[in-house]
């Protein structure tokens, strides 16, 4: 596919996502196109105000919370159509998800081919790995751009939630 084409495919996607979902939290994504209406530019900062974190390499080695996650929570979390909503877009190896996403990538598998670490950043601030990524921080919360006012300033997931989910995709092996 074509740079032309693939920015094409990212921009219907955008707009179906705005015209389906208004202004979410899941659309507190860095794109590069204007504000959708009634919500709010972020100024472009790349302080991460929720939670100082060391990024080594591709990964955050230290957790965001005290002692593990629960892998429990963190399916639930995965599952559930608000506040992750990681469904929208990956599908999981799970027989109660009868519908999901193929946009990102399956899940399956993640937790043998990721470390807890660099689960640990894809979920809290995707867009270090991959800047053209559609994936929301959920752990970042500045230089975002349409992030609805009910939402600014607060993280889509909280530590402990980000390290909940971390412990579920390490199960995924």
């Amino acid at each position: 596919m074509t740079a032309g084409a693939d920015r094409q495919r990212r921009r219907r996607f955008r707009n179906t996502l705005r015209a389906a979902l208004g202004c979410a939290p899941v659309l507190a994504l860095a794109f590069a196109t204007a504000a959708a209406p009634g919500c709010a530019d972020a100024a472009d900062s790349p302080a991460l105000a929720a939670g100082a974190f060391r990024v080594v390499a591709d990964g955050i080695p230290e957790p965001f919370a005290a002692g593990s996650g629960d892998a429990a929570r963190g399916r639930a979390l995965i599952i559930a159509r608000d506040p992750a909503n990681c469904v929208l877009c990956h599908s999981i190896p799970e027989a109660a998800v009868r519908f999901a996403g193929d946009l990102g990538p399956t899940l399956a598998g993640v937790g043998a081919r990721l470390t807890a670490a660099k689960l640990r950043l894809r979920v809290a601030d995707n867009l270090r790995v991959n800047p053209a990524t559609i994936m929301p921080s959920y752990y970042r919360i500045d230089g975002l751009d349409r992030v609805a006012p009910a939402y600014r300033g607060k993280p889509i997931l909280s530590g402990p939630e980000i390290e909940d989910v971390v412990a579920y995709l390490a199960t995924l092996r």
